[in-house]
């Protein structure tokens, strides 16, 4: 059964950028997890209940994109092996402050905003309207979510 109504040959640079966008959603989960359980201070219970939202986030957004590549007809990279060597993100030691655990996930969100501009450029070129509007979704959610812990960084006096 042929559904896909692009080329063949512009499938498997999508799918390339795709996996690299389910590996970087991967460490950015286990990063997640482990602030959620190692976040401590005056800031616990706001940012413990945040960072479980946000790991919620990426655990649904982590299928939707292996869903994807498989309807892409490729398969999904599936070991954290793979993932380390093609993922922007690093793993990172969960007992910092509150602030620098934020600071670390701004810092990871711009990543994937990033890699997910590449995934929208190689399905630009490619005519593929499903991974376009699957991004498009996905940045608009990132970016206001980024604004939000940006400003939880901020003071009300400080310059937007």
């Amino acid at each position: 059964m042929s559904y896909l109504d692009i080329e063949t040959k512009k499938i498997s640079p999508i799918v390339e950028e795709l996996n690299t966008l389910l590996a970087d959603y991967h460490v950015y989960y286990q990063n997640l997890r482990g602030f959620h359980w190692n976040v401590l201070g005056k800031n616990f219970f706001d940012l413990h209940e945040k960072f479980e939202e946000l790991y919620t986030d990426a655990r649904i957004k982590i299928d939707e994109i292996a869903e994807r590549i498989l309807t892409l007809r490729h398969h999904p990279k599936s070991r954290f092996s793979e993932y380390f060597k093609i993922s922007a993100l690093k793993e990172v030691d969960p007992l910092i402050s509150d602030k620098q655990m934020v600071d670390h996930i701004l810092t990871n969100h711009e990543k994937i905003l990033k890699q997910m501009g590449k995934v929208v450029k190689k399905a630009e070129d490619a005519g593929d309207e499903g991974t376009i509007d699957l991004m498009g979704g996905y940045i608009a959610e990132l970016e206001k979510v980024s604004w939000m812990l940006d400003a939880w960084t901020k003071d009300t006096r400080d310059q937007l």
